[in-house]
């Protein structure tokens, strides 16, 4: 049989199953396997699927995605999400849409230690949502932003997405984290431009709440030097060579906890509730690695993504037309698939295709991660936002599903303004790894 008809077959039967809610990471791999030993040996397949799923538990490099995990878990249940919050209420609250607008500027402070989108969009959603609802804040603005604000977790470093995308790339993980900062400011400042706008055409979904005096302001600033330590103490180091990112997530975690326990913010019962998730999400994220890396290895053998590649570069059209063509598919992939799976399923195909037109990889993933992020809020999948409807349920007593789907509008918007400009002007994602390396 022709390897690529084997291709398109495997690609439709895995999509199949997709449609039976069966785990992706399963999928891929049992697709894989199948695949590969159709066209190798069933030998070759079992050799495949035992060596990548035991390479990837034991790889040095992807000890960084549970030290980062447990970074941001300890970050969460030692409170620090909270002291973010009230920092950020205290600055922005008296404003008509503060609220939201600290809700979204918390996101992107604890994005800096947590590095998972669903995970700060439910801590900031335990700790947001009731204080929306105590000052009159309409459910759409207050869920909305909630949920938007936590994808920024996924582009402000350390984040587990670009960490994948680097494994998979072969990309300098450091300089993809020095790379998201930028990006990850302008998406805030576009988002509390976001919301400011919105509650200018409806005033009534985000009510001023109370003033405070800048004495009370700067008080409130010792609650963001955790943060503020644990951040400089990683990025720092790895920005001047000190250690590899690897290191960098050991120190982290180290921070955070020894923070922690100098200000007895963390108790026994909390710190074995960090393990726990800890090791129930890294599990998730490395067997979706393991099943992307099999899936891959079967792609590799029809040769769809070179033959794609090669078709694409082969185009009669201007480069950015072809990246913009790319970008729209992720768009509409992230709609209807988690953004991690789609990322590792997609890069082996669309990667060799975007350096192939000369564009920096390290610029592309930044961008990807941002449009992926989009997906993280659209529906049908949006998990971010069935997160947040989780949460509602406990911490307000509940929002209807399509509130959240209407807040997230403006923030998708920012969003897509956020890709344009960086787009433009690519400087603003390759000025700190360039400066860097």
């Amino acid at each position: 049989m022709n390897p690529t008809l084997i291709g398109i077959t495997g690609i439709i039967v895995m999509l199949a199953i997709f449609m039976t809610r069966m785990p992706v990471a399963y999928v891929m791999a049992l697709v894989g396997y199948a695949g590969f030993s159709l066209m190798i040996s069933g030998k070759g397949g079992l050799n495949l699927l035992s060596r990548n799923i035991y390479e990837v538990f034991s790889s040095y490099g992807l000890t960084t995605i549970p030290l980062f995990i447990l970074m941001g878990q300890l970050a969460f249940n030692s409170g620090i999400s909270r002291r973010l919050y009230d920092t950020a209420y205290k600055y922005f609250g008296s404003t008509r849409g503060g609220l939201a607008m600290a809700t979204v500027s918390a996101c992107t402070a604890f994005g800096a230690v947590c590095g998972s989108s669903p995970a700060t969009a439910a801590t900031m959603a335990t700790v947001g949502l009731p204080e929306m609802r105590r000052y009159g804040y309409a459910d759409e603005l207050a869920a909305g932003s909630v949920a938007s604000g936590g994808g920024l977790g996924m582009i402000m470093p350390p984040s587990v997405v670009l960490i994948v995308y680097g494994v998979l790339t072969e990309q300098s993980i450091g300089a993809l984290f020095v790379a998201g900062i930028f990006p990850a400011l302008l998406l805030t400042v576009l988002f509390i431009i976001a919301v400011y706008l919105w509650c200018m055409r409806y005033p009534e979904q985000g009510p001023p709440g109370e003033k405070f005096t800048w004495a009370e302001k700067i008080r409130s600033l010792s609650g963001t030097g955790d943060t503020l330590l644990v951040f400089i103490m990683v990025m720092g180091g790895l920005f001047f060579g000190l250690f590899t990112p690897t290191e960098a997530a050991a120190v982290g975690v180290f921070g955070v906890l020894a923070v922690s326990l100098v200000r007895r913010r963390i108790t026994w019962k909390g710190f074995v509730t960090s393990l726990e998730e800890t090791l129930r999400t890294s599990c998730m994220v490395l067997m979706l690695i393991a099943g992307a890396v099999i899936f891959g290895k079967f792609l590799a053998v029809t040769r769809i993504p070179f033959n794609i590649a090669s078709w694409v570069s082969g185009l009669d059209l201007p480069p950015y037309l072809i990246v913009a063509a790319v970008i729209i598919v992720y768009f509409i992939g992230g709609c209807v698939m988690d953004a991690l799976a789609l990322i590792m399923l997609t890069i082996p195909i669309f990667y060799p295709v975007v350096t192939e037109l000369g564009y920096d990889p390290i610029w592309f993933g930044i961008i990807i991660v941002l449009v992926t992020q989009m997906g993280v809020i659209t529906p049908p999948v949006g998990i971010n936002v069935y997160v947040v409807f989780g949460v509602a349920q406990g911490a307000v007593g509940g929002i209807p599903l399509e509130s959240i789907f209407k807040g997230i509008v403006p923030f998708l918007f920012a969003v897509i303004v956020g890709i344009i400009i960086l787009m433009i002007f690519p400087d603003i994602i390759l000025y700190l790894p360039n400066l860097m390396y």
